[in-house]
């Protein structure tokens, strides 16, 4: 189930709200409602968040919380025209399996995603190594 749909849910039952009561506030149907919390329905409008946040009387943090989960249930991803070929070949990978990757597997995608903090850390530059001597000139030096 996707952020927005838990996060709906979460706040509609935290505020004691059937499915129906939220439609009426907000000027949607239940079954829209619905297929929202059970993530039938991809992230909603702008305008929706907007009435809810209105309706609902949400503090700052709640507000937060709702535009994340938005965000993070995101359905699509719009590649950068000008990335590397090498990104478009992973998005596909990563299109083509996504609905059986293993926990494991997810864990470790998100590992490398946030692996690029510790690879932007300028390299510590080395100073010019020196040539071992050749064996043929170390025999002689003996």
């Amino acid at each position: 189930m996707s952020p927005f749909a838990m996060t709906l849910r979460e706040l509609r039952t935290m505020k004691r709200l059937r499915q129906s009561e939220v439609a009426e506030l907000l000027g949607y149907e239940q079954t829209y409602i619905s297929a929202l919390e059970i993530g039938i329905k991809g992230p909603p409008p702008e305008v929706f968040l907007e009435r809810v946040v209105r309706a609902l009387d949400l503090d700052e943090s709640w507000k937060n919380r709702l535009r994340e989960a938005h965000d993070a249930s995101q359905r699509r991803i719009v590649i950068p025209a000008d990335a590397p070929e090498s990104v478009f070949w992973m998005v596909n990978e990563l299109r083509q399996q996504i609905d059986r990757l293993h926990p494991a597997q997810i864990e470790l995608i998100r590992a490398a995603l946030n692996f690029t903090q510790a690879i932007t850390v300028e390299p510590v530059p080395i100073g010019r190594l020196r040539r071992r001597a050749s064996d043929k000139s170390r025999k002689g030096k003996n």
